[in-house]
């Protein structure tokens, strides 16, 4: 279903692929693009269960605009093990301004069918 504010849909498979990562744990990470003919969000990359935050870092493209979840593992300070799915809005300063334009809108749809932990951060690489 596209987006009202920007014509960009979230294709079927992302939201299968995000499930798989939420209920199975299948994949550490998954890289989603859009796609420039379509104006549609797809999957891209599926980082496997053994995979870490580096290779997920590595596989962002240094001037191209791309979304990712990851799968956090982490310890409290009561230290118990917990795990919380984090959505990322990559927008490197070198990507093309009308590119960053889009990045927040399928963001806002995708929400109301994904159940993610959102944390805004800025990637430190």
């Amino acid at each position: 279903m596209a987006n009202a504010s920007s014509g960009i849909a979230v294709g079927d498979e992302c939201k299968m692929k995000f499930l798989e990562l939420k209920a199975k744990r299948s994949y550490r990470f998954i890289v989603f693009k859009i796609e420039e003919t379509s104006y549609q969000v797809v999957v891209e990359k599926l980082g496997q269960p053994n995979e870490k935050y580096d290779d997920l870092v590595v596989s962002l493209p240094p001037s191209e605009c791309r979304y990712a979840v990851f799968d956090l593992d982490f310890t409290t300070d009561e230290n118990c093990q917990k795990s919380k799915i984090v959505f990322i809005a990559w927008a490197p300063d070198s990507s093309e301004l009308g590119a960053k334009w889009y990045m927040p809108a399928p963001k806002i749809d995708s929400g109301k069918s994904w159940t993610v932990f959102r944390l805004n951060c800025r990637l430190l690489i």
